[in-house]
């Protein structure tokens, strides 16, 4: 955990992702990461752990420290997947990560593969996925009904988990959007260049990795604040999309003193009527439950605002502000001191574990835990690699050179 990570943290989304992965070293290991995301769509990385394996001590000495040194905010959300480690150590007794202090989350990608090992076929867990990512408790009986009709058991199942955990419209606007942990993802891949490195090596890539990271983000930050912007970029074209919107708001108000408005949406030529919406903007609510997931102007809302003569940003959250954006990265790292400056160290001797060092001898065996998503395709047809068309391997592609011969 690093000082500017900890301090970034409070100006991110209210949300953290958690997720291992397997280092390549001399020894085995697990690294876990926390990553956190800004109001501009940045990933930012706020705290990693170096442990045995994924197992309900390592997540609980993980969280615990988290908890402690990094996300002390009330009413955090934590997405993970479904690792038994990781519920032993959210539901501790402690209360740190229990509801109201904290709430937890399911990657929805995870829900989905553990559903597929039951349930074969892309059309059941596509219908799984889009019930999850409903906005509205309407939208989802749509696609759950659809889903039950296909087979009953397969809601059965759905039903079993809490639907706070893997629905949007459950989450109360926690999720700002998340639904995945692509982000923690994204980090794996990063760190997949230094994962065989040594503790001291990783720790340093890492560090410098960070320090870089922060320095751009924080010069972009500071150039849009210059030219006077208001938003992140990541608004400022989400709002822009939801304006140009080619459809035809008619709004009715009921209640000018709460601002409670009813938004009929239409077609351009008005011949077809696309539903009736309504929206509050003291509470920044509307039944498409844009507003609510997002935390920023639905298009209704935005049309609600046009016909008020009201402007809308006030009604954004404050993690979408520039100013949240730069602060994130306004506590810069400072240069690490040389190995030869180092004071003495007079700790105790610590000495690797000879069975967690990693056999030479053969093959690298893989610790890759696979699931179906890891699973290719069998009807995709195998291509060449070398023209990359279909029908044939590399070995007898027409376009392979044959053996140079001199001349």
């Amino acid at each position: 955990m690093f000082p500017p990570c900890i301090e970034a943290f409070r100006h991110c989304k209210p949300l953290v992702s958690i997720d291992g992965t397997h280092l390549y070293g001399k020894y085995r290991g697990t690294l876990l990461v926390a990553i956190a995301q800004d109001g501009n769509s940045n990933i930012l990385p706020v705290a990693f752990a170096l442990v045995e394996g994924e197992n309900a001590d390592s997540w609980s000495f993980f969280l615990s420290h988290l908890r402690q040194h990094v996300t002390p905010q009330p009413g955090l959300l934590v997405i993970s997947d479904r690792h038994n480690g990781i519920k032993a150590a959210l539901e501790a007794p402690d209360g740190e990560w229990l509801p109201p202090a904290a709430y937890r989350a399911f990657c929805i990608r995870h829900v989905a593969a553990n559903f597929a090992l039951t349930f074969k076929g892309k059309d059941a867990r596509g219908l799984l996925v889009n019930a999850t990512y409903a906005k509205t408790e309407v939208e989802f009986d749509y696609w759950f009904d659809i889903l039950r009709s296909e087979n009953p058991a397969m809601c059965d199942w759905a039903n079993r988990i809490e639907y706070s955990l893997w629905t949007q419209y459950c989450d109360e606007g926690r999720r700002f959007g998340h639904m995945t942990t692509n982000i923690s993802e994204c980090v794996n891949s990063i760190h997949k260049g230094v994962r065989n490195l040594l503790v001291c090596s990783l720790v340093k890539a890492t560090y410098g990795r960070l320090a870089e990271l922060f320095v751009c983000k924080g010069r972009e930050a500071q150039a849009q604040l210059g030219s006077g912007q208001q938003f992140s970029q990541y608004l400022v074209k989400c709002i822009e999309a939801n304006l140009k919107t080619a459809r035809y708001f008619t709004v009715t108000v009921y209640d000018r003193d709460n601002s409670e408005y009813t938004v009929a949406e239409t077609t351009p030529t008005g011949s077809f009527s696309l539903g009736s919406y309504r929206v509050s903007l003291g509470s920044q609510t509307c039944d498409c439950g844009y507003f609510q997931a997002l935390h920023f102007p639905c298009p209704h809302a935005l049309a609600c605002y046009a016909y008020s003569r009201v402007t809308w940003q006030p009604y954004v959250h404050s993690v979408y502000r520039l100013s949240s954006v730069f602060s994130v990265y306004q506590m810069g790292f400072t240069p690490p001191i040389p190995e030869g400056f180092w004071p003495p160290y007079d700790g105790p001797t610590v000495i690797p574990d000879p069975n967690m060092k990693r056999v030479r001898e053969g093959r690298p065996r893989s610790t890759r835990i696979r699931t179906n998503m890891d699973e290719v395709d069998p009807n995709r047809p195998k291509k060449c690699g070398i023209c990359r068309q279909p029908g044939h391997t590399r070995w007898s592609c027409p376009q392979a050179g044959g053996p140079s011969h001199p001349v």
